[in-house]
């Protein structure tokens, strides 16, 4: 980059007041950091926030609000869709190789199936207990994985037939998880302040590590390193 030169990324905030802010980041050499609003979106209905997940192949940010799931076009900054009858949605976990999306409807116990291109619901699964909270979905195993809040387990399914094929018992609240995409996965255990290694082809906990000064974790992001 040439000196005095500036480049502008774009990042995604959820404003309370039911709008999807684009900040465009500024930097400039030498400089502070300059942060402006790009672009505001203004998204319909009512309910909390949670997840949002990105899909790099439509280029489309899921949004988990209240008991839907907002679609945004990330190209063009519009709304392109919404999944409806997701109550207490917490979570999305998009599965490109098989054509599917799965969302955490937490207050119905349930996952709700949808297609990935139309957005179409296709059906719900049953989770083994209650409150599914953070889902994801492991590509190397083909598996989607659904973090029971208040079961305290995980449930696992089969993306290629959305058939339950087991459960991971916890003894632990799990808040997020992460997937390092060769069939581990992480899982942040919120009420014991630790952080929870899955083996998603033989579904069971390979280790516990607690995470000294850290209480009741909540975020969890992965590092790529090349």
């Amino acid at each position: 980059m040439q000196p005095g030169k500036s480049r502008a990324p774009l990042c995604a905030c959820l404003a309370g007041a039911g709008a999807l802010w684009l900040a465009a980041i500024g930097v400039q050499a030498q400089a502070p950091s300059q942060y402006r609003i790009a672009h505001e979106l203004s998204l319909p209905g009512d309910g909390g926030w949670d997840d949002l997940t990105f899909d790099d192949g439509g280029h489309r940010l899921f949004i988990a609000h209240g008991n839907e799931v907002r679609v945004v076009d990330a190209d063009k900054l519009t709304l392109a869709g919404t999944i409806a009858d997701t109550p207490g949605v917490h979570g999305i976990a998009l599965a490109g190789d098989v054509g599917h999306g799965y969302v955490s409807a937490g207050r119905s116990g349930t996952i709700v199936v949808f297609d990935l291109k139309s957005l179409a619901r296709l059906k719900e699964i049953k989770t083994t207990s209650d409150n599914p909270d953070a889902i994801l979905y492991d590509s190397a195993t083909h598996r989607v994985l659904s973090f029971d809040a208040r079961g305290r387990n995980v449930t696992a399914v089969d993306a290629k037939t959305d058939e339950v094929i087991g459960t991971i018992a916890l003894d632990a609240k799990p808040e997020f998880a992460v997937s390092d995409g060769k069939g581990t996965l992480y899982v942040n255990l919120e009420d014991k302040s630790s952080i929870a290694q899955i083996d998603a082809q033989h579904l069971k906990v390979g280790a516990v590590w607690p995470i000294d000064g850290c209480e009741e974790p909540s975020g969890l992001a992965k590092e790529c390193c090349r």
